[in-house]
């Protein structure tokens, strides 16, 4: 599989009177053709800013990308004109938000919004691109499609109006969907619904998925590769299985813990991951993850480690490198 975004070294700051929040610190990954990437990190890890700096919907001021590339088919999204990248954002790139009733405009029927994207990138006419707005309705599972096309966002339910998103990311064949915490708000019978929807729809449309989250065990059925944030970096990337059997760094190995076995007996605590993220105005010296870590020596306190690989496909940002066992 080839590459299909590559971003290299991205920072994003934000220019606060409180003073710089170092939101995202020279990140560095790769998304291939047909892959799904899942990124994982508790709130404030960087993982949204990110996608939102990539897509270049990023709120400037006081938002501001400072260093980077990223490489879409071989063309710098960072350095494009906003006229050329509101083609490929909503064309080449979909995106699914995590609160629909904020990225869905309460005043507007769903056939409008469904229908806007693909009249301005694939130059449909109004009937044509309401044909396909029907099917893909029907094609994320909304009941009686035709009718419900003249409806408002209010009309539907959370799970539905999360499909209608996921509609409208679809709606110009994408060939990377990135999806910022898409089920969060959503009961765990209805996240496990789309979570298969999207699975269906990457094999149907062959795109690529990038999947945020803050939970380790919604990827498990859904990603091969996963990248874990924290404080603006990345910290570990794996396959899927490997980072399951044997995560290396103490920030992932607290995650992995912190996931309710089935057979965990009642009334028992879960293992937390003891302390609170570094304030990334006053950026820490060292590694990011030091203050928290059980593994933490000397040189945790100095030195911010860099990404290094463990093994085929697996990095690590750690001096210690602990096993999970």
């Amino acid at each position: 599989m080839s590459v299909l975004l590559d971003v290299r070294n991205l920072e994003t700051r934000f220019f606060t009177q409180d003073g710089i929040v170092n939101a995202v610190n020279g990140i560095s990954f790769e998304v291939k053709e047909g892959e799904t990437v899942g990124i994982v990190g508790e709130s404030g890890s960087g993982k949204s800013v990110s996608m939102l700096s990539i897509t270049r919907l990023l709120a400037s001021p006081p938002g501001k990308i400072t260093g980077g590339i990223a490489l879409f088919q071989g063309r710098d999204l960072l350095q494009l004109e906003e006229k050329e990248m509101r083609k490929i954002r909503g064309g080449q790139i979909g995106t699914i938000f995590q609160d629909p009733m904020t990225s869905l405009n309460p005043v507007l029927r769903i056939e409008t919004q469904l229908t806007e994207a693909m009249t301005s990138h694939l130059g449909m006419t109004r009937r044509e691109a309401k044909q396909r707005a029907i099917e893909l309705l029907e094609m994320v599972g909304i009941p009686g499609a035709k009718q419900r096309i003249r409806n408002y966002p209010h009309q539907f339910s959370g799970g539905m109006r999360q499909r209608v998103t996921i509609a409208i990311g679809l709606s110009c064949n994408p060939q990377l969907l990135i999806a910022d915490e898409p089920t969060t708000a959503l009961d765990v019978t209805i996240q496990a619904q789309i979570v298969e929807l999207v699975k269906r729809l990457k094999i149907e449309i062959g795109m690529a998925v990038i999947w945020i989250t803050h939970d380790l065990a919604l990827l498990a059925g859904l990603a091969e590769r996963i990248i874990v944030m924290y404080a603006g970096q990345i910290v570990e990337v794996a396959p899927l299985d490997r980072l399951y059997q044997n995560p290396r760094h103490p920030y992932t190995i607290g995650l992995l813990q912190s996931i309710p076995p089935l057979n965990a007996p009642q009334g028992s605590r879960l293992p937390s991951i003891e302390g609170l993220p570094p304030d990334l105005i006053r950026y820490p010296q060292g590694c990011p993850f030091a203050a928290r870590c059980p593994f933490v020596v000397a040189r945790c306190q100095e030195e911010d480690p860099n990404l290094e690989p463990v093994a085929e496909g697996h990095a690590v940002a750690c001096w210690v490198k602990p096993t999970s066992s």
